[in-house]
């Protein structure tokens, strides 16, 4: 009876296959419990910021009511909203972390399943899922089929827009092109010069959490260990 690489016991008392695939049984609940924890994680801080975020809105509406746009007014929403600027920023961090683990549990899934057909190939064309660890396996076992890391295509880029990081990122840059709003206008701009001021800083918020998210992700990529490429 044939044993998986790195699985062999001591001399003359080799683990049975059952026993292998109840180890790897096992490990594969234990990923998948762990990815449902971070989707479940990732739900909660996009929650938390809309609660943030409405309760600023609320906030600021019923002090518009007393105050009138005066400048007592304007310098507590810029309080106000700095704070929300600022939960935003840090649930997107975190939100993209938790993306990069869950890449990573799904590598090990991935793993998992090469190991499946090691001891019983004959299944293979009965998973629908990937059996490889690198990127391209992830992405297929995830349903995303996207084209390699690094390239750069219309598909991909439409995909992006659609995902909660980037639903999250244009939120953030909204809240943030107010603020520059306002900052503007305390300095005594006109009206047209603060809103050209907070479609800058929108659009420049926008930009730098792209190339932040992007850079940080094809770093990620690059210290994915690979013990099964697609290509092998």
């Amino acid at each position: 009876m044939s044993n998986l690489p790195g699985t062999e016991g001591p001399p003359n008392s080799p683990a049975p296959a059952a026993a292998q695939l109840q180890i790897l049984a096992t490990e594969h609940w234990s990923l998948l419990a762990t990815r449902s924890m971070t989707y479940t994680e990732s739900f909660s801080r996009i929650g938390m910021f809309f609660t943030v975020l409405t309760g600023a809105i609320i906030s600021l509406a019923l002090l518009a009511q007393v105050e009138h746009f005066n400048q007592t007014f304007v310098g507590i929403a810029l309080l106000i909203l700095s704070v929300v600027f600022f939960v935003g920023l840090a649930t997107l961090g975190r939100l993209a972390a938790l993306n990069k683990e869950d890449a990573r549990w799904v590598a090990g899934m991935n793993r998992l399943r090469h190991a499946y057909l090691d001891l019983h190939p004959e299944l293979e064309r009965y998973f629908i899922t990937d059996s490889h660890d690198d990127m391209k396996g992830v992405l297929t076992t995830m349903g995303l089929m996207a084209s390699a890391p690094g390239s750069r295509t219309i598909a991909d880029l439409a995909h992006g827009f659609t995902t909660l990081p980037a639903m999250l990122a244009i939120i953030i840059a909204v809240v943030g092109g107010v603020l520059g709003a306002l900052v503007a206008g305390m300095l005594g701009a006109s009206e047209w010069i603060a809103i050209a001021m907070g479609v800058v800083v929108a659009v420049v918020t926008i930009a730098i959490a792209s190339f932040l998210a992007q850079r940080s992700f094809f770093r990620f990529v690059r210290t994915l260990e690979t013990r099964f490429p697609s290509n092998a």
